[in-house]
């Protein structure tokens, strides 16, 4: 756990920061690579990425701040300390599709399309953001004795942040494979909504920190388990045939 990468002067500059503008630098990247071969400008995607940064990083600071309240509401300066951590990844996500969705009727884009184009990039910059997470020692894992077990919080745990990675870079490999097979679009993105809550809703379980839940699940099993149904439902309707 490390927690701080270097200092400037007296100014700390923390992993998390660090990793979590690589992860949108990374998706940038992706992007401007992917949509080069799809013919789209570098101008379109780095607004798109404009868009997608505002709309991830507003609403995953802001499901922060509403999970933590009480302490905010008695501390509202640390409200925009980003830098030591305070994101929630479901809020991030649901902030940069609304943002998304407003930036594709604004520009007459095909909805469909341009979810999947972006969704592809997704894993790979939260795999950057979950690295970040084991650097920073939050979102850590249950108490665990293995032989890569990691110490956090002066115990050997699971490092649940480190799975999730690699979970990400498998889901990665996975949609950009099926999205230049050109499947119909919106499935690559459905295929998203099952698969990514699906490994959330799982490593749930090993997670030790601590966490808003409800009859024994936590408020990121509940909403994997939403997600996962929308992503099911957009399968099933995208797959029944369309009357002409």
């Amino acid at each position: 756990m490390h927690p701080i990468c270097l200092h400037i002067g007296r100014l700390p500059i923390y992993w998390y920061g660090v990793m979590t503008a690589l992860a949108f630098l990374i998706c940038l990247a992706h992007l401007i690579w992917l949509g080069k071969q799809e013919g789209r400008s570098a101008e379109f995607v780095s607004d798109l990425t404009i868009w997608i940064m505002l709309g991830g990083i507003g609403g995953a600071r802001l499901a922060y701040v509403l999970a933590e309240w009480p302490r905010f509401a008695v501390q509202p300066q640390l409200i925009l300390r980003l830098d030591q951590g305070g994101l929630i990844y479901y809020g991030g996500f649901i902030g940069a599709a609304l943002l998304v969705a407003i930036m594709a009727r604004r520009k007459r884009e095909p909805l469909g399309p341009l979810a999947d184009f972006v969704v592809t990039a997704l894993p790979l910059g939260h795999a950057m953001g979950r690295i970040g997470c084991f650097l920073n020692g939050c979102c850590y894992g249950l108490p665990a004795v293995w032989p890569w077990s990691v110490r956090m919080h002066g115990l050997l745990r699971h490092p649940v942040q480190l799975y999730e990675a690699g979970g990400n870079l498998v889901l990665y490999a996975l949609l950009l494979y099926l999205y230049r097979r050109r499947t119909r679009p919106g499935r690559i993105f459905a295929l998203y909504l099952i698969l990514y809550p699906l490994l959330r809703f799982s490593l749930e379980f090993l997670r030790g920190d601590e966490r808003l839940s409800w009859r024994g699940l936590t408020l990121a099993q509940l909403i994997s388990l939403g997600l996962m149904l929308c992503g099911l439902g957009l399968w099933c309707w995208l797959k029944a045939p369309r009357q002409r």
